[in-house]
């Protein structure tokens, strides 16, 4: 078997155990009837505006793929929900800011919890130095797969 051909199963595995996962997080997250139900489409963009507290629609929009119309009802359902914050942007009142609320800190917070448990609860025969390289790989994939959109 080529070089090639064993990285592309090596990729293929990666995304299969990713949304195995992924799908196990997501699961347990729910459990909790307290965290807040978002879908696919919400969780892009509180993510992005988490990480980038201020930014604006056209920002978040790039960033995760989405036009503008599919962006702003992801928007309305996220304000609804009292997860994020639009404010005049300080620089140019013409333009949005968009902040995520005390509501989405502490519902982000409670998620960790979540993730902490389950994971750090199965994660016991992981190696400190194996987590850390697990954790490198997907944000070297994440920056990469982020750049390919912008």
């Amino acid at each position: 078997m080529g070089r090639d051909r064993e990285r592309a199963e090596r990729y293929v595995e990666l995304a299969d155990r990713v949304l195995a996962v992924a799908r196990a997080v997501k699961a347990r997250d729910y459990g909790d009837p307290q965290v807040v139900r978002l879908n696919a489409t919400e969780i892009s963009v509180m993510r992005f505006i988490d990480q980038h507290p201020g930014c604006g629609p056209s920002a978040v929009a790039t960033a995760v793929g989405l036009q503008r119309s599919n962006l702003s009802k992801a928007l309305r359902a996220l304000e609804a929900k009292g997860m994020v914050a639009r404010e005049v942007d300080a620089t140019d009142n013409r333009h949005a800011a968009l902040r995520p609320t005390p509501r989405a800190a502490e519902n982000l917070a409670r998620l960790q919890r979540s993730w902490i448990g389950l994971l750090g609860a199965a994660g016991d025969t992981v190696s400190d130095a194996d987590l850390e390289t697990a954790v490198q790989v997907l944000r070297t994939l994440d920056d990469a797969l982020a750049a390919r959109l912008a």
